[in-house]
């Protein structure tokens, strides 16, 4: 019969000790996710700016020289990623692709221009600043408009900020549940021993001698925790690296590293702090209260 109740315990200590280490993985692993997202939200903020591209239309009469001039000039611009030049010929090609008909051949001749599409430095990507680049290309007199989605950007950079916002809040909000659900099970994993705790005080033994195997012991589980939510982490990594290119999510190992120090660290402090708690709760009871 005794022998058939310590299996039952140790079971129950087993299965109290694996539920402490998924708690710890589940919430590590989220938190350096959503710590990822927070370092690399400015890579995904120019990813997307860089791709909004302005359009400069050049008049009929411009010449070959002074659309390799304007590209050369734009190329040496402080503000300039990338530009590319489409004849009139291949802005009707790709009008006619996109509508899936010749509507060449109803109207009867090519109603677009010349144009060079510019797609400019993220921090460039701002209504000021793209106010202002418009009215110096507007001067030049072969250049006849230039085009930008005004609401795109506009949004762009309203939403930016927004999400930069709502990120960190998730995180401090997501940071704060952790803690709680961690401490929770290390709760329960204590409270299975409370009677030992309690034995162990009315012979004489302080406090600190009774919580450092506790505080020991949930600092492996911490430890063995954060160590499976790092190789989680390290595998979304990869497989966003390999995916998404454009982000170069690896591009800075040293930072990752970093985060994946503070996600080990973090499940370390965690762990002390709620083991710490919950024995100092058992043994402040009175024996009776104990059941």
């Amino acid at each position: 019969m005794s022998k058939s109740f310590d299996k039952y315990q140790k079971r129950r200590l087993i299965s109290s000790y694996f539920s402490v280490i998924i708690s710890i993985t589940l919430v590590l692993f989220l938190l350096g996710v959503l710590g990822m997202l927070l370092i690399n939200a400015r890579k995904v903020e120019t990813l997307f700016k860089e791709k909004i591209a302005l359009s400069i239309d050049l008049k009929e009469n411009v010449k070959q020289i002074e659309i390799a001039q304007l590209e050369k000039n734009l190329k040496l611009s402080d503000y300039v990623k990338s530009t590319r030049f489409i004849s009139k010929e291949e802005a009707a090609e790709i009008a006619q692709v996109e509508n899936g008909e010749k509507f060449m051949d109803f109207i009867g001749y090519n109603p677009f221009q010349n144009s060079i599409d510019v797609y400019l430095n993220s921090e460039f990507v701002t209504l000021n600043k793209l106010e202002e680049i418009k009215t110096n290309l507007l001067q030049k007199s072969y250049v006849d408009e230039v085009r930008y989605d005004v609401d795109l950007v506009s949004l762009m950079n309203k939403n930016v900020k927004r999400i930069s916002f709502w990120l960190i809040a998730i995180s401090v909000i997501f940071a704060f549940i952790a803690m709680l659900l961690i401490n929770s099970s290390i709760r329960l994993a204590v409270y299975s021993k409370r009677f030992i705790i309690k034995t162990m005080q009315m012979v004489g033994a302080t406090k600190h001698f009774i919580r450092r195997p506790f505080i020991w012991k949930s600092i492996r589980l911490g430890i063995i925790g954060s160590l499976f939510a790092v190789a989680g982490l390290i595998v979304v990594a990869y497989y966003l690296d390999k995916n998404l290119p454009e982000l170069n999510i690896l591009s800075n190992p040293t930072l990752f590293a970093l985060l994946c120090l503070g996600i080990v660290l973090l499940g370390i402090v965690i762990t002390w702090i709620s083991t710490f708690f919950a024995t100092q709760r058992f043994l402040n009871l009175k024996t009776d209260d104990l059941y």
